[in-house]
């Protein structure tokens, strides 16, 4: 059976955070893909394609024998329709402390009674990057702080274009 994993999420940035958890659900699947939402909610900073390109370049850097292939898409909708049109048979999601937990066990409750034969695989954050959100490197960036730690270098100068205009 070929193994699909979906890894939604906003990536206003995307962070090393995130490039972690995508470093390791490729050796969980054959094929994972990376949705990249539409949350006007969150009110995101970079357009939706930019943050497409955003992933999908830095994805691009991790090749590897033995590891999954990766596509990067933009996502619409309700997560497990997007998540039945793409075939997958897991959904990835990461966890950093407490409260992502309680959020996070609603969501796969609500998901399990839409689809049940999708499961949900929570990988706990690496503790360098437990404390890491998009939400607070935006922040930093944007008070004129220092990112580094947190972004890769293309993610940094992108961020810090933002904030210069």
């Amino acid at each position: 059976m070929h193994r699909v994993g979906l890894y939604p999420g906003t990536f206003d940035p995307p962070t090393n955070g995130h490039l972690d958890i995508i470093g390791r659900a490729r050796k969980l699947v054959d094929t994972l893909i990376i949705g990249v939402a539409i949350n006007e909610a969150k009110k995101p900073l970079f357009p939706l394609q930019e943050r497409v390109d955003m992933v999908r370049s830095e994805c691009a850097k991790m090749n590897g024998p033995g590891l999954a292939d990766i596509k990067v898409m933009p996502m619409h909708g309700l997560l497990m329709k997007f998540a039945e049109a793409c075939e997958a048979h897991i959904i990835v999601r990461g966890l950093r402390a407490v409260q992502d937990f309680e959020y996070e066990f609603q969501m796969t409750a609500m998901n399990e009674q839409l689809n049940p034969d999708i499961e949900t695989v929570f990988l706990m954050a690496d503790v360098r990057h437990q404390a890491v959100a998009s939400r607070l490197v935006k922040e930093i960036a944007s008070l004129g702080g220092d990112i580094t730690p947190f972004v890769t270098p293309d993610v940094k100068r992108a961020l810090l274009e933002k904030y210069e205009k």
